[in-house]
């Protein structure tokens, strides 16, 4: 058939984001990683660079356990004993030994009395919140919050969405007693680390404030948190942002892709919320899960994590982190302060981001800057992150890197 009309609409539409800015840089392809050596952490080979190593420093993989020889071992002995994929989605018979495993330990690791796994953190929060949302419901959400959310909160249309400022816990409040007149459910929503800045939501005011204001709501105020990148790399035992506030959120939604090294998400919660989850999410019900290497592989990376090996990479992570704040700071740079492995280099220009990134890439370092209109006009930015297989040597090569072109 024909789509040549359709075509050029478009080609008009991609050229537009070109013209505005908005069109992502063309991908850039992993062919191999060299394993660390000579007092450096990996380094990774680049289609189209030939030879040439690249020290990666926009990562998720905080913990460095996507490389780490248990995880890999886990995968593959997942994969030879039960093959590369389900098969099936989970409640005809894609259902494996590994999900369930991978789901008790999460529970547990949580503090939780149930988990249940789904093919991504995204797929995660589009099928958690829509069906804890109801025609009586106000949603509550930071201005700052990632674009899952926001998408989950469009598809599920509240009676009522409300945005407060970041982190304006003033504004939040003042949100709650609105809805209080109209809506029978409240949930509050927040990213746990938001992940463009590398700052963290005060959840233990949040919290305070939905527990003050639950019993004006019929069908009370649910706290939802999604903390993707501070599961695995915040907190003393990397239990994340709930950790480090002292608190536990009526649903805590988080990704296996980013500290586990691994893939999918995940939500832990009552065990009411999870077994209505699995009964009426249609991320759940009509995808398949991943698959039962992956699920191995994770479970793993759990076990890592809670063991000695696992507080030493967060101990070593921390360091490093301290290490390139710190050397940034000196060099005279603007950082957001914090102390998340997200490190943002506050450039404030979007001519002088692009060269910085260039610069970087040319002298073998992989990092990512935000322009507008990703960022407002004026908070354009460098997105390092730090990860526990980078070592000082590493993060000393960067800082000289920057220096350098602070100098020019």
């Amino acid at each position: 058939m024909p789509q040549d009309r359709i075509e050029r609409l478009l080609h008009a539409e991609l050229s537009k984001l070109q013209a505005e800015g908005r069109r992502k840089d063309p991908e850039t392809v992993i062919a191999r990683v060299i394993p660390a050596r000579n007092g450096g952490g990996p380094r990774f080979l680049i289609e189209g660079e030939g030879e040439r190593p690249f020290l990666r420093m926009n990562a998720n993989n905080y913990l460095g356990l996507s490389l780490r020889a248990e995880v890999v071992a886990a995968e593959h002995e997942g994969v030879s004993g039960l093959g590369t994929g389900p098969g099936a989605v989970r409640f005809i018979s894609g259902t494996w030994a590994p999900h369930r495993e991978l789901e008790r330990r999460l529970a547990a690791f949580h503090r939780r009395p149930a988990a249940m796994t789904f093919s991504s953190a995204y797929a995660t929060m589009m099928g958690v919140l829509p069906p804890l949302i109801t025609p009586e419901t106000a949603v509550i959400s930071d201005e700052l919050n990632h674009n899952c959310i926001i998408n989950a909160i469009r598809l599920a249309r509240p009676r009522e969405r409300h945005v407060y400022r970041h982190l304006d816990l003033a504004e939040l409040e003042a949100r709650l007693k609105q809805a209080a007149d109209v809506c029978r459910r409240a949930i509050v929503v927040t990213d746990g680390i938001f992940s463009m800045r590398g700052d963290h939501a005060p959840l233990r005011e949040i919290a305070a404030l939905a527990r003050q204001y639950d019993s004006v709501f019929a069908e009370n105020v649910l706290l939802v948190v999604d903390d993707s990148h501070g599961v695995g790399a915040f907190g003393d035992t990397g239990h994340g942002t709930e950790e480090r506030a002292g608190v536990i959120a009526d649903v805590l939604i988080a990704t296996l892709g980013k500290a586990f090294g691994v893939n999918g998400g995940y939500v832990v919660a009552s065990q009411a919320i999870v077994d209505y989850l699995r009964e009426v999410s249609p991320f759940y019900v009509y995808s398949n899960p991943i698959s039962p290497g992956e699920a191995a592989a994770a479970a793993a990376a759990v076990s890592i994590l809670e063991g000695a090996t696992g507080m030493a990479l967060l101990n070593h992570l921390r360091l490093m982190t301290a290490r390139f704040r710190d050397g940034l700071t000196r060099l005279g740079f603007e950082i957001i302060p914090g102390n998340h492995p997200i490190v943002p280099l506050m450039v404030r220009d979007s001519a002088r981001t692009a060269a910085l990134v260039r610069h970087l890439r040319q002298r073998g370092i992989l990092a990512t800057g935000l322009n507008f209109p990703v960022v407002p006009r004026g908070e354009e930015e460098i997105r390092f992150q730090i990860c526990a297989d980078h070592t000082p040597a590493d993060i000393d090569e960067a800082l000289q890197i920057l220096k350098d072109f602070k100098r020019r």
